[in-house]
């Protein structure tokens, strides 16, 4: 079997200093506040993992559909010898682009948990010993060092991510990619379009109520790591498109006046009946607004595919 290696870039308390400082700030704040990457412990995992399966939610699969058709154009424009993968969690849908990559030595993915990296690579080494896997326990919204791998290097950041970040942290993000890339490198973007709004909050309010407990497991996250007294059913599900930032917005609204005690942070929070409190934001792009922000982070829009329905997109990009 091929090596895999492991670094680590965050302190091992980095994910427990980083909870405690968002739901200070967040609900210390007026309106209040969470960010959606506490959704994500095993639980929130799961039941995102149900999300991407129901009919309301078209993203995943939409992304799947052009990875599958344009899989070979990718690797044909790039000739990645290295696929770098930020956010990559279980690795999933990466396995289309490293079937299609034929010059690919290394795979580099990039993501906060260490058990989902590892679980990652005994998979993807069990189904292909001869690649080379060196993964990196990192934010990768901060700065990134990577590692010496051959190049050229394609950095994929798929399943529309991007769009849970705000205009001023896409920026940033952007230029950390840009500065990550060589001559020859390239960025393999995923982008959830805008459409109409009907189908859009279909996909973040579904019938079954699957997003509703997805969205209220961060109050589950919230409760079990700061000992808060957060109770789920004091809060309803919204999810409502704004149309003027081009976002779909994911709320909890309390149900009555609250009052919630949260000891590790030896904070008190009231909330109002009828306060929301916003735990996500996805922004919905256009191929202008896509090649508009690359450019302002110094890359170059080369190529742009969607799925059939145009629902979503990749576009590959270039510095320039």
């Amino acid at each position: 079997m091929s090596p895999y290696e492991l670094t680590r870039t965050l302190p091992e308390d980095a994910t427990d200093a980083a909870l405690r400082a968002d739901v200070l700030h967040g609900l210390t704040q007026s309106p209040k506040s969470l960010p959606p990457k506490w959704f994500y412990d095993a639980r929130g995992s799961e039941l995102f993992e149900e999300i991407t399966a129901l009919d309301e939610y078209y993203p995943t699969r939409a992304e799947r559909e052009i990875l599958l058709a344009r899989a070979p154009e990718i690797a044909a424009a790039t000739g990645a010898r290295t696929l770098v993968e930020l956010g990559s969690g279980s690795s999933d849908k990466t396995r289309h682009l490293l079937d299609a990559l034929p010059l690919l030595h290394s795979y580099v993915p990039v993501d906060v948990s260490g058990s989902a990296l590892t679980g990652a690579a005994d998979t993807l080494l069990a189904e292909r010993p001869d690649l080379h896997v060196h993964a990196l326990i990192a934010d990768f919204t901060k700065e990134l060092t990577l590692p010496d791998t051959p190049g050229p290097r394609l950095v994929a950041f798929l399943g529309g991510t991007i769009g849970n970040l705000l205009p001023d942290e896409r920026a940033d993000f952007l230029a950390s990619v840009r500065a990550m890339l060589v001559p020859g490198d390239a960025l393999l973007l995923g982008t959830d379009l805008v459409k109409d709004e009907s189908v859009l909050v279909r996909a973040y309010d579904d019938a079954s109520g699957v997003t509703a407990a997805f969205n209220k497991n961060v109050l589950a996250v919230v409760d079990r790591e700061l000992g808060a007294d957060f109770d789920p059913a004091d809060f309803d599900h919204v999810a409502l498109w704004d149309s003027g930032q081009r976002w779909i917005e994911m709320r909890l609204r309390a149900r009555r006046d609250l009052t919630v005690k949260i000891p590790e942070l030896d904070l008190v929070v009231t909330f109002e009946a009828g306060e929301e409190m916003r735990t996500e934001v996805s922004a919905k792009f256009t191929q202008t607004t896509v090649r508009s922000e690359l450019a302002g982070a110094g890359m170059e829009l080369a190529h742009w595919w969607t799925d059939e329905a145009g629902r979503f997109a990749l576009s590959l990009a270039t510095a320039v």
